[in-house]
């Protein structure tokens, strides 16, 4: 029963997830609706409410008594109007913000609930990252002359992985193969063979050596199922790894606590901004590039509609058991990973771009909304040796000097590339 107190000072808003007592059914044959009682205030839950139960009627499975959460999504002078139920999800979560340019977590999530558990996602849960994975051996690649127009061929290819071994013949998650396509376009669709094979022609030593400059642990296994993402890693390292693309390439090392003092105001402890060079400027610049291209054109389209300088990767594995999508503006990189605490599939199609990214959207939204430069946006400043090619389908693609295909139409680097 709801105490006192809360009965009588409980300020409800709208989006507030609140237990309800349920005070009455409607009978067989009536409306199929319950009230309910939230503090001292009571409301009707119409068929509607609970349409995703896939009952006609509340009687079906509410009596008198039962305690169930329900979401407040219309109020009036404190006073709930419309009303929806709602349930304790069995799928966790979790969320990490940092700002680029000083590595202070600015907001984090560890699960649904700390009441119903303690256990931190976003710090302690070591989870496969799938295709977050992807940008470090693009990264690679770049920073050893590729560049986001270089050809890989997307075609069944099969590795000889050593004595006694079946041989390793990625698929891609489409079980599709569309011949040669561009690194940007095989980073943007995720394509898992382009990954493949740029991590073999790298050498995954390679890679892993990147990587490790990016925060991530040194000793991952040098396999080719490496490019699918198949290492585990907290959201805490793969979230600050993100944060050196938009950063020119320097990584801040994370921390939640500015400062501790004693009563007497001795500081004890004390946290400043400790950079971290994990890239050259113009390497993480081509690689913001090509990540803003996921959200214009790629797996996380549905981000364009922030109308916002934003950037990203989705991250899936199979059978969708992790489901992740890491993605940043100019200031602040946001990490979301989702999925169940034992390693089971979310469900058919449960992708990053399903399951994470609206959840990164939405903070994203209220991020953008307490900007005082929401109509003169921020961008993403370009190195002086980034220069801008228009390419034949129009495009205006980011070359580090020297790399641009001979003869193009070069433009220097005024303005952020717009794609």
């Amino acid at each position: 029963m709801l105490s006192k107190v809360v009965q009588s000072q409980w300020n409800l808003l709208k989006g507030d997830i609140v237990p309800a007592v349920v005070t009455s059914v409607a009978p067989k044959g009536g409306n199929g609706s319950a009230r309910v009682r939230i503090g001292t205030h009571e409301a009707d839950l119409p068929k509607a409410a609970f349409a995703w139960t896939r009952k006609t009627a509340a009687v079906d499975f509410l009596k008198v008594g039962d305690l169930v959460q329900v979401e407040v999504r219309a109020i009036q002078g404190g006073v709930p109007q419309t009303l929806a139920l709602e349930q304790d999800p069995v799928v966790e979560g979790a969320l990490l913000a940092i700002d680029n340019r000083t590595g202070q977590v600015r907001a984090m999530v560890g699960g649904y609930d700390f009441a119903r558990s303690k256990f931190n996602r976003a710090t302690q849960a070591k989870r496969q990252v799938g295709s977050s994975f992807k940008p470090f051996i693009y990264t690679t690649a770049i920073d050893r002359g590729y560049t986001p127009v270089s050809i890989f061929v997307d075609e069944p290819v099969s590795y000889e992985p050593g004595p006694n071994q079946p041989p390793y013949e990625p698929l891609n998650y489409d079980r599709k193969y569309e011949g040669p396509v561009t690194l940007r376009w095989a980073l943007e669709d995720s394509r898992n063979v382009p990954a493949v094979k740029a991590l073999a022609e790298l050498g995954p030593a390679n890679v892993i050596k990147v990587a490790a400059r990016f925060g991530l642990p040194p000793n991952m296994p040098p396999y080719l199922s490496l490019a699918l993402g198949s290492i585990e890693e907290t959201l805490w390292d793969m979230t600050s790894a993100y944060t050196a693309f938009p950063n020119q390439g320097v990584r801040m090392r994370p921390y939640s606590i500015v400062s501790i003092a004693d009563r007497e105001g001795n500081i004890i402890e004390e946290n400043r901004p400790e950079p971290h060079e994990a890239v050259r400027a113009d390497t993480a610049y081509v690689m913001t590039n090509l990540l803003r291209g996921v959200v214009l054109r790629g797996t996380a389209a549905a981000a364009k509609s922030l109308d916002w300088p934003v950037a990203g990767k989705t991250g899936t594995m199979d059978e969708y058991t992790d489901a992740w999508f890491i993605g940043f503006d100019p200031n602040i990189t946001v990490g979301v990973w989702v999925g169940y605490d034992e390693k089971k599939p979310l469900g058919r199609n449960e992708t990053g771009a399903v399951a994470a990214l609206p959840i990164w959207m939405d903070f994203m939204k209220a991020f953008i909304d307490t900007r005082a430069d929401r109509k003169n946006p921020p961008d993403f400043e370009a190195p002086g040796n980034i220069i801008f090619v228009t390419l034949d389908n129009g495009n205006r693609e980011a070359f580090i000097n020297g790399t641009q295909p001979q003869g193009a139409n070069v433009v220097p680097a005024v303005a952020p590339a717009s794609n």
